[in-house]
């Protein structure tokens, strides 16, 4: 492995490249006397939560198919700089380009357009383009599982979420995770703290604090940072973790405190589209996979989780991976008691993806 170092546009890139060996065992594609670059651009730092798990996914890549060299930036903020590095990866004559932040939309869209040659593909996005395709997990599936075990550990009945902004998955995640809850235990509250940030460990931890303030007993967080499960280790309750390095992680971290925490595995998702591009049968689609996909799950119980609460999560989960349950199915009602969702209904996609309301059992309100 070489790690190459530039400065494109002002912003200083640490750029890892490295192509894989697999004793001729990694699948091929057409011949080729160049490799097919593949570039990674992430939010935060590379070791942090969500941009660590979508690194697992490259470095699988690269294990996995021995045509690919890849690349990544780390720490490039939304916005006009995150359109230089873009621009730069086109220009440098990468292939395939995956921009794993919601906000680096615009960028996308901007730079595919001057670079119709560069295949592009942006996380939790939603535009679409010739040369453009979003991808996604649904975890609100895995929230959902989530709630039901908060809603079963929970003796307060006062469950708090540290959330980051009020995008519509955002709010379809802690959606699911009240629903969940209240699935088992019809008197759980969830009670949002919005920190506008994806990663802030200050204004994480006191989001947390002020939901210890309200007497809640378990802390789910949809942000980046461990702080709000180490303060629920240091004040004896339980927390719901979010992308957590399993099992050693968790343990290290907050381990009388994390019950269990969401996971992400993006690496099969990378090889199949990757082997789509280079083998010429890649096209615009809006991936959204499911629990039964295996990209995203509830696991890393910790050790104070009883079996028979693991075992109601794990059927949950098979009804999920069935079609037998549906998170969103009616009868909903909003946090208002209207209802929205009538009985033997269930929500589309696209109800899904422009979420704009609570449900009943969230208290507070969307901020503006």
């Amino acid at each position: 492995m070489k790690t190459r170092r530039w400065l494109p546009a002002g912003l200083l890139l640490a750029m890892t490249i490295a192509t894989a060996s697999c004793d001729g065992l990694c699948p091929t594609g057409p011949a080729r006397e160049e490799p097919f670059k593949v570039a990674y651009v992430y939010a935060g730092a590379v070791g942090e939560a969500w941009s660590y798990a979508h690194d697992l996914g490259r470095q699988d890549l690269e294990e996995t198919l021995d045509y690919v060299e890849t690349a990544y930036a780390e720490n490039v903020p939304e916005g006009p700089e995150a359109e230089h590095v873009f621009r730069d990866y086109a220009e440098f004559g990468y292939d395939m380009i995956f921009a794993t932040s919601f906000g680096y939309i615009d960028s996308v869209m901007e730079v595919a357009a001057e670079h119709p040659d560069v295949l592009f593909e942006h996380c939790t996005g939603y535009e679409t383009a010739r040369n453009v395709s979003t991808y996604d997990g649904r975890s609100y599936e895995a929230w959902y599982l989530a709630g039901i075990t908060a809603g079963l550990m929970t003796k307060s009945n006062i469950l708090g979420y540290v959330a980051p902004y009020p995008i519509p998955k955002v709010v379809l995640n802690l959606n699911a995770f009240a629903l969940g809850a209240r699935s088992v235990n019809v008197d759980a509250e969830v009670h949002p703290v919005w920190v506008m940030d994806w990663f802030n460990p200050p204004e994480e931890r006191e989001a947390a604090q002020a939901l210890l303030d309200i007497g809640a007993d378990v802390i789910a967080r949809e942000t980046g940072s461990t702080q709000p499960d180490q303060l629920a280790q240091e004040n004896g309750v339980y927390a719901i973790g979010y992308h957590p390095i399993c099992p050693e992680g968790q343990d290290k971290v907050a381990p009388d405190a994390v019950l269990a925490g969401l996971l992400w595995d993006w690496g099969v998702y990378y090889q199949g589209t990757v082997e789509q591009a280079y083998n010429d049968e890649w096209a615009p689609h809006s991936y959204w996979g499911h629990l039964a996909d295996g990209i995203v799950d509830l696991g890393c119980f910790g050790k104070m989780v009883p079996q028979d609460v693991q075992g109601e999560v794990g059927a949950a989960r098979q009804e999920i991976g069935s079609g037998d349950l549906h998170p969103f199915a009616g009868p909903i009602r909003d946090s208002n008691g209207e209802l929205r969702v009538a009985d033997g209904e269930t929500m589309t996609d696209d109800a899904l993806l422009s979420f704009n309301w609570l449900v009943e059992g969230v208290v507070g309100q969307i901020p503006d």
